[in-house]
């Protein structure tokens, strides 16, 4: 069989669907580049991307494409690390709009679903019925039914609740060849021909299918066997979109066992690992992962130690989860195993917080291998690979011998329970395939010769389906084809996959990006100072499409969580600056399709600290102004907001003048306008006095710094200049919680700008002059090691961050970033210099607070140890999730206006209108404030306000929520 392509060339495909189809029909270059790629290797663009609005507009959309044999591939939530998603026609995407769950059945302990529904949603509605979805895969947050459908995904529970095809009654489905049906039990008669084609092969079937319980590649044939009852839908299970497509879904589902227990077992090794499984299966475990200790290391260097929960002694390790109805039972289980482990180095995980930590780092799994522990990029492709439990430590030996044979490492890590390993490879991509063909082919046969497949979960895709007739006979390979002309005689449907594979070297993403030219701009030293390498970080996991608001745990991606458009999540913003670096996109960087793409990112960094691969969008957008703009003119906002911090500073010669010239409301929305901001905005009051000028900061004045030996207690105040303009109050408060603590405040003759509005407009040139300003003044206090507090979050973080970023050969600039804290991390012991020995942080029992971390403080700097000196405190917090909505400058800007209050009504709006009476809004951020006050009415207070008032040295400069 030939692939399908689209025929004839004049045919306007678009058109040709728009003309039948209700919902979204997008042929745009941006769009097309969105969804050019998954989580794979592979990069195969679409002509058209398809968001259909119900099943109707599905059928119609298949029914178009079948017209003129476009090929059509189904998408989910876009993870396929395998390439089985992307495709060269029609990719369909139904988690838009079919995404409802359409009825759930407690007492049949069923559920019917649309395809585009997340897991995550569904787990969430059968929770409140004590039951669950049994297959978890790690993307649950943002897999969709219809993607475990089609890959027959499994997850750490599928050892006690099977995979996909296990929990599936049945499915509405529409052929390759239009016809529609309820595949179910004893189903094979619904297609002409199968159940001849079946009784014709039994021998073969019955010999090389089904022999162990993850051999997932190829097509599952074994369901349709007589006597396993001819199941269709489960046989449809895993054929990954090539022979019909979920129009709706009704699942199974499974009791949640009320007490679930976890305990690590360490090993010296990975292959010592598993050779205990096969006893501890014997028990029933409901999960049994593996973890290297390569995968920690990784995760040391991209995370730190505190990533990292205590783990028995070892180098691999076994996390065993049991499940029962009482405590007793679940600990009698947990003792049996614990007998049959075959090692003393165990630790039970007590703390059901500290066990979430441990499943946290199984679930990143992937995103975190995407980079080797020496910061080499490392890819999928051998990702998935599954032999018979009882051969897997004579399996992991072997490999370890394949990767030094062909000079690559892994971080091993998996459902060892089931015999399934997932492994990133740092296989160099950056030229050609040929390494990869290379090692594939070998790691293909290995896992051959140990009875294994070469997907456990994940299908073949573009990655591995070339390589089927390594564990399967000529014969065998022969009948996917028959079953492919059965279901999809045109072959249009995911063409290139599992029939008539792709050569797995074929259409790399990686090569075809060549190394980006350098800039005056950031260093990009963690990517080798390649932007390139940079925005190849993203490997597709897809965690920014997860809904942090919902409960996990996570700032990423505020703009996607108010629209849902793909186009504004860090995925889709990384393809499309990848397709501008390989030169698809017209104007490369500087193309229209990339200005749009980043216009709604926010740039708050969420995504530096909450994506597993380490994506900083950010620092791209901030880099792509930057090459965007230099030498040129630039968008007004840039000169007004961009450089805010210097017209605070003449603001500043005459505040109670100006406060007075736009108090008038037509002088501010003309001044407004005329800046490049919105005109619902309002520009804020500005201090009377700026703290540079007060007589505290002046009474705190040192011309020189202490040397290291005098530091003693001494702390460097750095008001910035937001909050030196415009809440002089706040540092001022700063000052008196400080010296209550014993601390002796220094503050600096000069006043100097981080430069963290012309970071973000990308004015980088600007930025790095402030830096070396800033340097001269701070950079001796931090080389004699006294401790720099920063007031303002964003600023504070600039410190942390962006300062080595734009001055990485600057000794002074590394030690500014190491010597830079937070209020709170002082207060609570974290910086060298500690509070006077017997002071406490003021008791705030009474205090009920609606707390907003900024995204900065959360990503950068970390909020940690302000929810500990809150809780220690005895405060009653209701902490936001998410950003605010303002973002600095971004949320001023004119057409973001729309955007930004969607992005606050996630979390920040609704939890000041749900506080209740006398609460407190608790924003160290000052466009945190500021959002609240435009949106909400509602005045907030710094951390310092809130201290400073307690303990008596400040008056009430609150209000409430």
């Amino acid at each position: 069989m030939a692939p399908v392509t689209i025929a004839p060339e004049s045919t306007d495909l678009a058109a040709h669907l728009r003309a039948r189809v209700d919902g979204e029909v997008d042929d745009s270059p941006r769009r097309r580049a969105e969804y050019s790629t998954d989580a794979s290797n592979y990069r195969v663009p679409p002509q058209v991307v398809v968001f259909p609005r119900d099943t109707d507009d599905l059928e119609a959309a298949l029914a178009a494409a079948r017209e003129i044999a476009a090929p059509v591939t189904m998408r989910g939530g876009g993870t396929s690390v395998a390439g089985n998603s992307i495709g060269p026609g029609v990719v369909i995407d139904t988690s838009r709009h079919m995404n409802r769950l359409l009825e759930l059945d407690p007492e049949n302990r069923t559920a019917r679903v649309q395809p585009g529904l997340i897991l995550g949603d569904l787990q969430k509605e059968a929770a409140k019925h004590g039951l669950r979805f049994g297959p978890d895969p790690s993307t649950t947050n943002r897999a969709t039914l219809g993607g475990l459908i089609g890959n027959n995904a499994c997850g750490p529970h599928a050892v006690a609740h099977g995979k996909t095809s296990d929990n599936v009654h049945a499915l509405e489905v529409i052929t390759g060849d239009g016809r529609r049906l309820t595949a179910g039990r004893k189903g094979t008669a619904a297609i002409d021909g199968l159940d001849d084609l079946i009784r014709a092969n039994l021998a073969l079937i019955r010999t090389e299918f089904g022999r162990f319980e993850r051999q997932v590649s190829g097509y599952s044939l074994q369901h349709l066997l007589p006597e396993l009852g001819g199941d269709l839908a489960r046989f449809l299970v895993g054929t990954e979109g090539t022979l019909a497509t979920t129009l709706e879904a009704t699942v199974r589902l499974v009791p949640i066992a009320p007490v679930r227990l976890t305990v690590a077992f360490g090993y010296e090794d990975m292959p010592q690992a598993a050779d205990a499984v096969v006893p501890i299966m014997a028990h029933s475990p409901h999960a049994v992962e593996g973890l290297d200790a390569r995968l920690i290391a990784r995760i040391r260097a991209a995370k730190g130690d505190q990533a990292i929960p205590d783990l028995p002694p070892g180098a691999g390790w076994l996390f065993v989860e049991v499940g029962a109805d009482t405590e007793d039972e679940a600990r009698e289980i947990l003792a049996r195993i614990t007998a049959d482990a075959g090692t003393s180095s165990v630790r039970v995980l007590e703390d059901p917080a500290e066990a979430a930590r441990l499943w946290a780092i199984r679930a990143d799994g992937a995103g975190l291998a995407g980079r080797s522990a020496d910061n080499k990029e490392c890819w999928p492709g051998w990702e998935d690979a599954a032999v018979p439990p009882e051969n897997l430590g004579t399996y992991l030996r072997e490999f370890d011998t394949l990767m030094d044979s062909h000079g690559v490492t892994g971080q091993p890590f998996g459902h060892f329970g089931d015999g399934c390993i997932h492994v990133r490879l740092d296989i160099p991509l950056q030229d050609d395939g040929r390494p990869l063909r290379a090692f594939m082919e070998d790691a293909a046969a290995l896992v051959a010769r140990h009875g294994g497949s070469l997907s456990g979960e994940h299908g073949d895709g573009r990655a591995r389906g070339e390589l089927l007739h390594t564990m399967y006979s000529p014969e065998a390979i022969g009948l996917f084809g028959d079953i492919k002309r059965l279901f999809d005689p045109q072959r249009h449907l995911n063409p290139g996959v599992v029939v008539d594979p792709a050569p797995l070297d074929a259409d790399l993403r990686r090569p075809a990006a060549p190394r980006t030219p350098k800039s005056t701009g950031l260093a990009f030293a963690h990517d080798h100072g390649d932007l390139t390498e940079a925005v190849h970080r993203c490997t597709g996991v897809g965690k920014c499409r997860a809904d942090s608001i919902g409960g996990n745990n996570g700032f990423m991606c505020p703009s996607y969580t108010a629209t849902k458009d793909e186009k504004d999540v860090t995925r889709g913003r990384a393809r499309v600056l990848q397709d501008a670096i390989n030169g698809t996109l017209i104007g490369g960087l500087k193309a229209p399709e990339v200005r749009e793409s980043l216009d709604l990112c926010l740039s708050c960094k969420a995504c530096s600290s909450d994506c597993p691969s380490g994506v900083d969008m950010a620092a791209y957008k901030a880099e792509v102004l930057h090459r965007t703009y230099k030498n040129k003119i630039r968008p007004v906002a840039h000169y007004s907001i961009g450089w805010l911090p210097r017209w605070l500073k003449a603001i500043g010669i005459a505040p109670g003048l100006v406060n007075a010239a736009l108090k008038p409301r037509w002088i501010q929305k003309t001044a407004v306008s005329l800046a490049g901001m919105d005109t619902r905005r309002t520009l804020p009051t500005f201090s009377t006095t700026p703290f540079r000028k007060s007589a505290v900061a002046k009474a705190r004045r040192k011309g020189k710094p202490a040397t290291a030996s005098a530091a003693g207690n001494r702390v460097v105040l750095w008001a910035d200049s937001f909050t030196d303009g415009l809440d002089a109050q706040i540092p001022a408060a700063m000052v008196s919680v400080l010296e209550d603590a014993g601390f002796e405040v220094i503050v600096p003759e000069q006043s100097v700008c981080c430069g963290v509005t012309w970071i973000s407009t990308g004015q980088l040139d600007g930025a790095r002059r402030r830096l070396q300003d800033l340097l001269q003044v701070l950079g001796p206090y931090a080389v004699n090691g006294i401790p720099i507090i920063g007031v303002e979050p964003s600023c504070t973080a600039t410190l942390r961050g962006d300062l080595t970023e734009l001055l990485p050969d600057d000794p002074r600039a590394h030690a500014v970033a190491r010597g830079t804290f937070s209020l709170a991390e002082v207060l609570m012991g974290k910086a060298p210099a500690r509070p006077r020995e017997g002071w406490s942080v003021p008791r705030l029992d009474d205090v009920t607070a609606v707390v907003q971390p900024h995204c900065h403080h959360y990503s950068v700097t970390g909020f940690t140890p302000d929810h500990e000196l809150l809780k220690t405190a005895g405060a009653s917090v209701t902490e936001t999730a998410g950003c605010c909505g303002l973002a600095g400058n971004w949320g001023t800007e004119k057409r973001h206006y729309d955007t930004s209050v969607a992005v606050a009504e996630n979390s920040l709006l609704p939890a000041l209108r749900h506080a209740p009476d006398g609460a407190i809004y608790l924003a160290d951020g000052v466009s945190c404030r500021t959002q609240a006050e435009d949106l909400a009415g509602t005045r907030g207070m710094h951390l310092a306000e809130l201290l400073a008032e307690r303990i008596g040295v400040w008056p009430d400069a609150g209000a409430t929520a």
